[in-house]
């Protein structure tokens, strides 16, 4: 098991240039299929997500080549709509396969997605959605088995602008007979990302990064290459974590826009920020004041994929802060570590008070999933003392060269086996 070693209490400073946005790659990879020509994606992050959605796709029987951070993926000779369920159970995202393959095929087989147990995220909204299209599905023995004889468009009403239903449903639409129309959509960047990508391959999507996306079905879709957005969760816990320890730092790769609510609240804790085009500069003294309220919402809502950060920078602000967590039921999982490093959280439901207190200590801690697993990481770079935080796996599945890109920043972190 892999785990880091932490000796905490050094400010940080220096240049982070953003990664490949995971939540962008991921539906780009399954985009893929949708062509039998060669497509070229650069700039996609070596984290095991993307790992584990390259073994999908080879399982379907595409080629993949990889050079660095460039991947060509070929599925001229995909031949398989089964969706290993080894793989899945790794990967939530692999939930996007069911538009692509239903597209590719006119059938799919995937079972439950796993990932990080933050919560029960059902795929509800997928399932009618797709069934909209004229999908049948049948769900055996954990299973979901789904066919049609052929994808028609439809208007399709959301109940929850679900950021992977409404993906899900552009890739089941993009060469369905006709017109469909996504209401109440959800608005990431990462969706307007899917939809540039689908109209570079010769797609007809418009309207995403409104509450409206419209797809105009087409015959085929050709090759492309073409370089994803920057990783805005990835910036933004650099961000945390140079406000949270002191310092400056300048990011590049995520224009403010794609984290202002992120922005906005360190603002208020006390952090200079200055902005120009995709050039993020934040200066910190480390000594934070507590905001009364973060509420996780979605885009441009503050982000859930950075709650557990930002929780972490909350447990030494001077005050009491209020997290509100309104996506996923189980996500402060990571608070029980943080208490083993000193700090005064409750936990009720989906809110957490923390009190901050003047310093972390180092502990011993366990990262149970992506996102707290950073936490823990940012909360022992601000700690004193050393830390040890153990599996890595989760932390790895979303952050590539996480520690050697702290360390550029002045961290004294490094990876052991244990």
């Amino acid at each position: 098991m892999d785990t880091y070693i932490v000796n905490g209490g050094e400010k940080l400073y220096g240049k982070v240039q953003a990664q490949g946005a995971k939540n962008a790659v991921l539906p780009l990879l399954a985009a893929s299929i949708l062509t039998d020509e060669q497509v070229k994606i650069r700039g996609v992050p070596q984290i095991t997500d993307v790992e584990n959605m390259l073994r999908i796709l080879r399982e379907l029987g595409c080629t993949i080549k990889r050079r660095g951070e460039n991947t060509l993926i070929d599925s001229a000779n995909a031949i398989s709509h089964e969706i290993p369920a080894r793989l899945t159970k790794e990967l939530r995202s692999s939930v996007f396969m069911l538009g692509s393959v239903l597209t590719r095929f006119r059938k799919a087989r995937i079972s439950y997605p796993g990932g990080c147990d933050i919560g029960l995220r059902p795929i509800d909204l997928h399932l009618s959605g797709l069934k909209r299209l004229g999908v049948r599905i049948n769900e055996v023995g954990g299973f979901i088995e789904c066919s049609a004889d052929k994808l028609v468009g439809a208007d399709i009403l959301l109940d929850f602008p679900s950021v992977g239903a409404t993906e899900n449903i552009i890739l089941a639409a993009v060469k369905a007979e006709g017109l469909t129309v996504i209401r109440n959509a959800a608005k990431e960047p990462e969706i307007v990302d899917l939809q540039n990508f689908l109209n570079a391959m010769g797609a007809k999507v418009q309207g995403a990064g409104g509450g409206t996306v419209v797809v105009e079905g087409v015959k085929r879709l050709h090759g492309v290459e073409y370089t994803p957005i920057g990783d805005r969760i990835e910036i933004g816990t650099y961000l945390i974590a140079t406000a949270m320890c002191g310092g400056e730092i300048e990011t590049n790769g995520v224009p403010p826009e794609n984290i202002a609510a992120l922005l906005h609240k360190l603002r208020e804790n006390g952090c200079k920020i200055h902005t120009k085009n995709d050039k993020i500069v934040l200066q910190s003294c480390a000594s934070l004041r507590a905001v009364d309220l973060v509420e996780t919402m979605p885009f441009p809502g503050f982000p859930t994929d950075l709650q557990a950060q930002y929780s972490a920078l909350c447990c030494t602000a001077s005050g009491t802060s209020l997290i509100v967590e309104n996506l996923f039921e189980t996500r402060y999982k990571f608070a029980a570590e943080l208490k083993r490093m000193g700090a005064d959280i409750t936990v009720r439901d989906r809110t957490a008070v923390i009190r901050g207190v003047k310093r972390l200590h180092g502990a011993k801690i366990v990262a149970g999933d992506l996102r707290g697993g950073a936490a823990l990481v940012l909360a022992a770079l601000a700690a004193e003392g050393q830390s040890q935080v153990l599996d890595l796996s989760h932390v790895d599945r979303g952050y590539a060269d996480f520690e050697y890109k702290l360390k550029k920043l002045g961290a004294k972190i490094r990876r052991v086996r244990v």
